[in-house]
């Protein structure tokens, strides 16, 4: 496939929500919590099976 782009000649770039910092704040704030959410669910998970393994009933 062939590009489009002949030249670099007012080549620009495109940022999405660049105009936004609303918007770039609460992807941001969601990728933390989702990271967070992640890591406390996995520990608790890690956790339960480490009791399980150790103290099989």
């Amino acid at each position: 496939m062939a590009s489009p782009i002949t030249t670099w000649d007012g080549a620009a770039e495109y940022f999405t929500f660049a105009h936004s910092p609303i918007l770039l704040n609460g992807i941001l704030i969601a990728a933390v919590a989702f990271v967070v959410f992640a890591v406390i669910y996995d520990a608790a998970h890690e956790t339960g099976a480490y009791k399980k393994v150790t103290n099989p009933k």
